[in-house]
């Protein structure tokens, strides 16, 4: 789920070369303009005498779309196509992290000191006192980034090995939002105890746990385990920070629409890993009536242990002001369906189950997609936050102050800030540090 431009958008690299005369490149944007794409970055590659060299970046739908475009492009008088760029692939070309050193190594001395034999009195001192392992190692800065590929994106059970580039970015995205050191760990197992045994076997190594792409009833059952047996933070990304995110967009769109969300009645259609997320943290909040459906009892079934009230699909969209869906069903939401007045956020991607703008034509106060809704807002902050202060947890007050946090950030008539914000991450990190220290689950080493 994104918010950036482009966003649900294919992106492409045009390498054109274009006759120095004026003119040229604007036949090319009205070109793209014309096939329904959108103008990217435009790179000047190189000058010559007669013919300028450009990349020019373009957004599209589909692979079919593009292929159009080209045609169109390479028809144009003064214009070659030199080369296609296919910019997602290029950029995943020997994966997109590593691990690099923090010290610089230039004589014999400094491997002295950073390996034997120097390292031996470090080990001691943490032999003696393990908090020192805060200070002296990596540990502390660590996130176990946790996947058996059973839910990747969209994609579903595609396994492991292929969720991979998934996680290695939300390893980037901690790296260059908030300085966090993300370790991709993927565990071929279908079986919740495999996960459950192998985290609790590396938890050591790390500062805390971000379990990612596990798919639902499983997810709740290793998160509550090992939330319970790991004295460190342990959260289901696809639960929480979705939640947290969608939170904060219905802080700003109730504001929009003059309602109340504590008042409303919010409808959830889907409750899987995101719907129950939601769903939770809403009655965490303190909004009073959460009614759900689903098309599997049990899950209707921990809607109503969480607190909520379970019905059918058309009694959610009959008795809520506020529906949320997360089915992964375009068009489930039918325009007679839509409450006069009520708002919607369908968010299944890359196809809402109701376009937004056709919600709003026949009678919603306000609707979005699930491009306003990025988990990126919520998790860098939220560790980073947890990690700050050794949280043991990372529990309902501090994904309240995130949301409110973010919902603050957002630009007049904005659910929700950029995901590249310059303030927001910084000062989601700090309110979670105050949620953490007031709701006590801070972990108090002896001696500190």
């Amino acid at each position: 789920m994104d918010i950036e431009k482009g966003a649900g958008k294919i992106a492409k690299c045009l390498r054109l070369m274009l006759k120095d005369k004026p003119g040229h490149l604007s036949s090319v944007t009205n070109a793209i303009a014309q096939n329904n794409a959108s103008v990217g970055d435009i790179h000047l590659v190189r000058v010559g005498r007669t013919h300028n060299t450009r990349e020019i970046v373009v957004y599209v739908d589909s692979e079919e779309q593009f292929d159009e475009l080209v045609e169109a492009i390479s028809k144009l008088e003064g214009i070659i196509v030199e080369d296609l760029i296919d910019l997602v692939h290029q950029v995943h070309e020997g994966g997109k992290i590593a691990t690099r050193s923090r010290v610089r190594i230039e004589t014999i001395t400094d491997v002295r000191q950073i390996y034997t034999p120097g390292v031996a009195a470090i080990c001691k001192d943490i032999q003696r006192s393990p908090e020192l392992a805060n200070k002296y190692t990596s540990i502390p800065n660590q996130v176990a980034i946790v996947t058996n590929g059973t839910a990747i994106l969209g994609l579903g059970d595609i396994g492991a090995v292929a969720g991979m580039p998934v996680m290695e970015g939300k390893a980037v995205l901690f790296d260059h939002l908030v300085g966090v050191s993300g370790v991709p760990i993927l565990i071929q197992s279908h079986d919740p105890q495999v996960i459950i045994d192998t985290v609790l076997n590396i938890a050591s190594t790390f500062g805390a746990i971000k379990l990612e792409d596990i798919k639902a009833p499983e997810c709740f059952l290793i998160e509550e385990v090992l939330d319970a047996q790991l004295d460190i933070p342990v959260m289901h990304d696809d639960q929480h920070g979705t939640a947290v995110v969608v939170l904060a967009a219905l802080l700003n769109a109730t504001r929009f629409s003059g309602m109340m969300l504590k008042q409303a009645t919010v409808g959830m259609i889907g409750l899987g890993a995101a719907g129950m997320g939601i769903s939770k943290l809403l009655l965490s909040y303190g909004v009073k009536k959460v009614i759900g459906t689903d098309i599997d009892s049990n899950a209707r079934e921990r809607l109503v242990a969480a607190g909520g009230k379970e019905g059918t699909l058309e009694e959610v969209m009959q008795r809520a002001n506020i529906v949320i869906a997360t089915t992964g069903r375009p068009g489930l939401i039918t325009p007679e369906m839509v409450r006069k007045g009520s708002v919607i956020l369908a968010l299944s991607n890359p196809n809402p189950e109701i376009e937004p703008e056709l919600a709003m034509q026949v009678g919603a106060s306000f609707a979005a997609d699930g491009k306003s809704v990025n988990n990126a807002l919520a998790f860098p902050g939220l560790f980073r936050g947890a990690l700050n202060v050794r949280a043991t947890r990372i529990n309902n007050k501090m994904k309240i102050a995130a949301a409110q946090c973010i919902a603050r950030h957002a630009e007049e008539h904005e659910l929700v800030p950029s995901l590249l914000h310059p303030d927001v991450h910084k000062e989601v990190t700090a309110a979670v540090e105050r949620a953490a220290l007031e709701s006590g689950v801070i972990k108090h080493w002896d001696g500190d």
